[in-house]
């Protein structure tokens, strides 16, 4: 809600958005009678006449109907049982994005809403995935796209704009799942729900220093996603304040056993933050080929918490995103973009928290 025509409307107005959101994000059932008068005036402080007043403005606009010596009862909206669009890839569906579906879902069907994840080729081509997929949403009109953006190589960076371009072209509103889609740290016109990955990477990072490490170093890949690069930048600060022996980023292919022979050689890390649990993971096997214990010799934290991270030779320290609770918001940071368009786009950024299994 935009918080500045909050303090400056009416008193009504300010009860009608508190209670139109509540209905709009499922917190009450169509058919529902909601709180009597007198128990509204005693939770927002006011009148009785403005309380009925901005339960007449919630009748006019359909949200409501009031039946006499009864009281007031939730009634389907025109943003009752709307459909939301999917444009996350086949190919990219991993643990990570099932379970933040899951959450959407979930919040869908308390808001009587419903999912449509479109029919998808099978091919390992995400971008011809991505856009058949927004071609889908924009033809069946969605009232919404949720879009996972690509990887930021060459072809995922153009085709991102392309479908933002192509929805934004339909005047679909668009909510951007785990990271956006320019690079770190410019900033889209677009929604994004997912969790604060500066701090993510602060915890590991603190996890490790408190471990007693003292040399550190950063693994990922090069062109990273733009979360990758939030991660880097939180590692950065927390050895800024808190400085090693060694803090450095490196960025190679974790898998390739010369390289990481070489990173080994050149900063003798004893522990290292990396992007996420797929790195960690390759990362573990090139140490354990190279006769590196983890994590006697060097210790190891990943990021997200997949579900094979306990599953791993050496189960993975790593932080943990709330996955679910990442879909829950987002569904809801869609009713609230619908009931609000004109409000300036925002980064919902939800709390990880420090998974900790014998890898660090």
């Amino acid at each position: 809600m935009n918080s500045s025509l909050f303090r400056t409307s009416p008193k009504y107005q300010q009860v009608l958005e508190i209670l139109k959101q509540e209905i709009l994000s499922g917190r009450y059932q169509i058919g529902e009678k909601i709180a009597s008068e007198i128990e509204m005036v005693k939770r927002f402080g006011t009148s009785r006449i403005t309380i009925g007043r901005a339960l007449r403005e919630l009748g006019r606009q359909g949200m409501v109907e009031r039946r006499a010596g009864s009281g007031t009862y939730v009634r389907p909206s025109r943003n009752a049982g709307l459909t939301f669009g999917l444009v996350i890839p086949h190919s990219g569906m991993d643990d990570i994005f099932s379970l933040i579906c899951q959450g959407m879902a979930d919040a869908a069907q308390h808001g009587r809403h419903a999912l449509w994840g479109g029919h998808a080729p099978e091919t390992p081509d995400r971008c011809q995935q991505a856009w058949q997929l927004t071609m889908q949403s924009i033809e069946r009109q969605v009232s919404g796209v949720f879009f996972a953006p690509l990887d930021l190589n060459s072809d995922g960076d153009a085709m991102n704009r392309q479908i933002i371009a192509a929805l934004s072209a339909a005047r679909i509103p668009i909510i951007l799942l785990d990271r956006c889609y320019l690079p770190h740290p410019l900033r889209s016109s677009c929604d994004l729900v997912g969790i604060d990955n500066r701090r993510a990477a602060s915890l590991a990072t603190e996890h490790l220093l408190n471990c007693g490490s003292k040399r550190l170093v950063f693994l990922a890949r090069h062109k990273a996603v733009p979360t990758v690069e939030a991660r880097i930048a939180g590692f950065r600060e927390t050895l800024f304040s808190r400085p090693a022996e060694v803090s450095v980023v490196v960025r190679i292919d974790e898998a390739d056993q010369t390289a990481v022979k070489a990173m080994l050689e050149q900063h003798a890390p004893d522990a290292v933050v990396c992007a996420n649990d797929r790195t960690a993971g390759g990362l573990m096997h090139s140490l354990k080929a190279l006769g590196f214990d983890v994590p006697r010799r060097i210790r190891v934290v990943g990021m997200d918490d997949a579900g094979y991270a306990e599953l791993l030779p050496v189960p993975l320290t790593t932080v943990r995103q709330p996955c679910r609770e990442i879909g829950v918001t987002a569904m809801h940071a869609m009713l609230e973009r619908l009931a609000h368009p004109h409000m300036p786009a925002r980064d919902i950024l939800l709390a990880a928290t420090l998974t900790l299994r014998e890898s660090a």
